[in-house]
């Protein structure tokens, strides 16, 4: 914001922001395909809590630096430059143009745009067409949410052109920005990926407690399946009907290790459902 005379427009300032992601070795953010092209809902999360706190004031189109401080002297050097170089090679850009120009170059990013067809040429909008991921055989996925951002787990379903999100938490909070129910719900269907919350087959937050080692939680998952798996028949068909239905499909928890989660014992548990024959896959 300092950078760019104190005052952004919110268009400009993802795509901006977006442009000098791609330039950092590991960035603090990511980003999902929207209604205008690439954008972060934990920037913007990020930027209206410092509009909360008062460095910067908003309205419907524009984000404002308030106070004074010089927030560039506090840059790595290698930020600094990537900054200025964006700032020199793109500072003067309209939203439009920006939009365009990460549109032809990402165009992964442009799948869910609204404008594309505006500000894109016929072969450029096919490329676009092209970047759209397209599942043509019925797979049950589960992910985890452990130790990536929002916008990458939206990325991963994206990719994978999962179609219905099935939330197996028992109890479906996160400190994590985004993956609480309501949260995961909305983002979800931004992106035309429906969600449903199926408590019964997740565990116990008491349950869970003093897991630590591999084997305390192999243990875990035999009273998991002995008892939590013969109990919930019904919800493990339901799920079946739904990956029937919508074809592709995924369950989600909490682990990135697959082996510390309940999700691989209630995905084997529906693959020995009678009228299962579909592939598994773990993202």
């Amino acid at each position: 914001m300092q950078l760019f005379e104190g005052k952004l427009d919110k268009i400009r300032l993802q795509k901006l922001l977006f442009l000098f992601t791609k330039r950092q070795t590991k960035s603090e953010y990511d980003f999902i395909p929207y209604k205008f092209g690439c954008y972060s809902y934990s920037a913007n999360a990020d930027m209206t809590a410092m509009v909360t706190r008062g460095f910067l004031t908003e309205d419907e189109k524009w984000f404002e630096k308030k106070d004074n401080i010089d927030y560039l002297k506090q840059l790595k050097p290698a930020d600094l430059k990537f900054l200025q170089e964006i700032k020199t090679n793109y500072g003067n850009m309209s939203a439009n143009a920006l939009m365009k120009h990460t549109y032809i170059n990402f165009p992964f990013y442009a799948i869910k745009s609204e404008v594309a067809e505006t500000i894109l040429t016929k072969v450029e909008l096919e490329k676009v067409i092209k970047a759209h991921p397209k599942g043509d055989k019925i797979v049950l996925f589960t992910i985890g949410y452990e130790g990536i951002s929002l916008e990458e787990y939206l990325v991963r379903l994206i990719k994978n052109d999962v179609k219905v999100l099935v939330d197996v938490r028992y109890n479906p909070l996160s400190m994590k920005y985004g993956f609480s129910k309501s949260q995961l719900k909305k983002y979800c269907s931004s992106l035309g990926i429906e969600y449903i919350h199926i408590p019964d087959v997740g565990i116990h937050s008491d349950q869970r407690q003093e897991l630590n080692s591999q084997s305390d939680y192999d243990n875990l998952f035999v009273n998991y399946r002995e008892k939590k798996l013969t109990q919930t028949s019904k919800s493990q068909n339901e799920i079946l009907n739904l990956l029937k239905q919508h074809k592709r499909i995924a369950l989600t928890c909490f682990e990135a290790n697959i082996c510390q989660c309940h999700r691989k014992h209630l995905a084997e548990a529906i693959e020995t459902l009678p009228e299962f024959n579909y592939e598994v896959k773990h993202i």
